[in-house]
């Protein structure tokens, strides 16, 4: 077998093409949450804390020399970690609303009553069967 036939085969799989589209979809989701968290929910935090821009939050170890050309600013951005952990807690949240509803409706089905069987024949059912297959097997029985 060739290693081409060998790669369409493994691509061919349904788990990589599941894989292959959470993979786009977690990106598109985290470009997202990044447009949530830095242009809905930061603007108001900042409002509340007095118009503080968090992305702009640093604490300065070496600042930049104006008399020379490099930017040589050296600073820890506390910042935008900040905005990064609002942007996880939001992608975490939204990922156990999504499991808990699916176990919910996994649980649902699991927990849905199986068809019922038929009742069982009465009695007088089960002779009337019997005489049936009797008069079935002696070729319908006498015509009177």
């Amino acid at each position: 077998m060739s290693v081409l036939s060998e790669f369409r085969e493994f691509i061919a799989r349904g788990n990589v093409i599941d894989l292959a589209v959470g993979v786009i979809i977690g990106a598109s989701f985290g470009a997202i949450t990044t447009s949530l968290v830095e242009q809905v929910i930061m603007p108001p935090i900042g409002l509340l804390t007095g118009g503080v821009d968090f992305a702009r939050l640093q604490w300065v170890l070496k600042p930049d020399d104006p008399a020379t050309e490099l930017n040589e600013l050296v600073a820890i951005q506390y910042g935008a970690f900040i905005n990064t952990v609002i942007q996880f807690l939001i992608v975490a949240w939204v990922v156990f609303l999504l499991v808990k509803v699916v176990n919910s409706l996994r649980r649902a089905q699991a927990a849905a009553p199986e068809p019922a069987a038929p009742p069982a024949p009465t009695p007088t059912e089960a002779v009337l069967m019997e005489i049936r297959d009797l008069l079935k097997s002696q070729g319908g029985g006498s015509k009177g």
